[in-house]
């Protein structure tokens, strides 16, 4: 069995917050079964490591847990996130815009070498 997962965020933004527990809520479950996990943010979905945007979205009507707090859990678990560099030029956010979980810029090359590699498995929303 693999023990390494990449999941891409491509489809996911904060105009649709209702998208945007799951892909957290599954990867702090990957980690807590001692599985390494990265998550990649393109497109729209870089939005969502912007300081104070995921932090005032919620992904359910009960509004108990924010989509931060869901990324925070997965992070406290050891999931790293790496926002795509152009994604970040294209939505007008600079890496000083960043959460501070946010493990750094990544960009197509890095994510295509997890796909491609044997020991890991991949997920995309």
């Amino acid at each position: 069995m693999a023990d390494k997962l990449v999941i891409m965020l491509l489809t996911i933004s904060p105009d649709n917050p209702h998208l945007c527990g799951t892909p957290f809520f599954q990867a702090a479950s990957a980690a807590a079964m001692d599985v390494e996990v990265e998550v990649f943010f393109a497109s729209s979905a870089v939005k969502l490591l912007r300081n104070g945007v995921a932090d005032g979205i919620y992904p359910s009507d009960n509004k108990v847990k924010s989509v931060y707090r869901f990324m925070q859990d997965a992070a406290e678990l050891g999931v790293r996130f790496y926002a795509c560099g152009g994604a970040l030029d294209a939505n007008g956010v600079t890496e000083h815009d960043l959460i501070p979980e946010c493990s750094g810029v990544a960009g197509g090359a890095a994510y295509i070498s997890r796909v491609m590699d044997d020991d890991w498995r991949s997920i995309s929303y």
